[in-house]
């Protein structure tokens, strides 16, 4: 007869269920950062003041010019309403760029797919470019990896008002796999079938 005691079983492991408790951490730590952000009434931008501050800087300026360089002092006011009524134009429409953004977001029951489609859409409308071929690499940086093919980490945002780059691209080396058939030249690897298709 054997003397060995039967050996006891390891403790199962207790799996935690989800209780929603982190979630519910996370929303509130949100809404308290949105609370801290908010801009209160007196901060918002005001154009009058904002062109009165910009006026007087500019005077103090001219001030120290010689005399026969100065320029009029209309045309100085002129120049600094224009750009000042130009700036808050531009702050609009971003915003309401912004605005249609979140409210596409709080769509009931919108996928992650659905509503990346409508922020893409959102953009072309607003006359962006987004590039995500490796071909035109002008638009990109290469921040890691190693080999001789590139994968698209984060596309590039061009406007195409411009031409001008918005927002880089981001690419990472990879190798390439390179096959060769039995029969004949080697076949295209699938790093470069993506980048044609």
């Amino acid at each position: 007869m054997s003397s060995r005691t039967p050996s006891a079983k390891p403790a199962a492991k207790t799996v935690k269920k989800p209780t929603g408790q982190q979630h519910r951490k996370q929303a509130r730590a949100w809404e308290t950062d949105m609370e801290l952000r908010t801009y209160r009434p007196e901060q918002l931008l005001n154009p009058a003041e904002l062109l009165a501050r910009f006026t007087e800087r500019t005077r103090e300026l001219l001030g120290e010019l010689p005399e026969e360089q100065r320029p009029v002092g209309s045309e100085v006011s002129t120049v600094l309403r224009q750009a000042v009524l130009e700036a808050f134009r531009t702050r609009e429409e971003y915003v309401a760029r912004l605005v249609e953004t979140d409210a596409t977001s709080w769509t009931t029951g919108m996928s992650a797919l659905n509503l990346r489609r409508a922020i893409r859409t959102s953009l072309v409308d607003s006359g962006v470019r987004v590039v995500e071929s490796v071909d035109e690499r002008e638009h990109f940086v290469v921040v890691e990896g190693e080999g001789d093919g590139f994968e698209v980490v984060r596309p590039a945002y061009v406007d195409q008002a411009t031409g001008k780059l918005i927002l880089s691209g981001q690419l990472r080396r990879v190798l390439r796999r390179h096959t060769q058939s039995v029969g004949g030249p080697g076949t295209q690897d699938a790093a470069t079938k993506e980048d044609q298709s």
